[in-house]
């Protein structure tokens, strides 16, 4: 199979929704560029659910669902859409030289709304919990 990058976007989001990318392909940026195809095709809390949904088959089908933390992944996802994901204009590439924070370690960027003790609890891996420090801008 070809690099993800040179995949379009329907090529890359069925092989990612059917596992079918190699296991390498389980990173921080193809999960960036799922988020971001969800939220141009999708209204926020669809693009939350398909997002999530997602990540956690493709965590389970490699072996690895503890990989999977549903509150980090959706935090990101709506810090995602408030920085302009869901912009029609960006492309993904575009996108992420707009807001190249998301390219770093977005633990930092969690860590503005999430203290380490909620994150680390057991719910906030298998499900969303808010913010306990601040709110998500909106």
């Amino acid at each position: 199979m070809e690099t993800t990058a040179n995949l379009a976007d329907d090529a890359f989001l069925e092989a990612f929704l059917t596992c079918q990318l190699p296991p390498a392909a389980f990173n921080h940026r193809n999960h960036l560029r799922v988020t971001w195809i969800h939220l141009q095709r999708y209204p926020l809390e669809e693009a939350i659910e398909r997002t999530c949904a997602g990540i956690a088959q493709y965590a389970a089908h490699l072996g690895v669902p503890d990989r999977y933390h549903r509150t980090m992944t959706e935090a990101l996802i709506r810090l995602m859409a408030h920085a302009g994901a869901s912009n029609p204009s960006h492309s993904f590439e575009a996108f992420l030289a707009h807001a190249p924070v998301f390219t770093g370690d977005c633990r930092v960027l969690v860590a503005k709304h999430y203290s380490p003790e909620l994150l680390a609890r057991s719910e906030a891996r298998c499900g969303f919990l808010s913010p306990d420090r601040l709110p998500f801008p909106s």
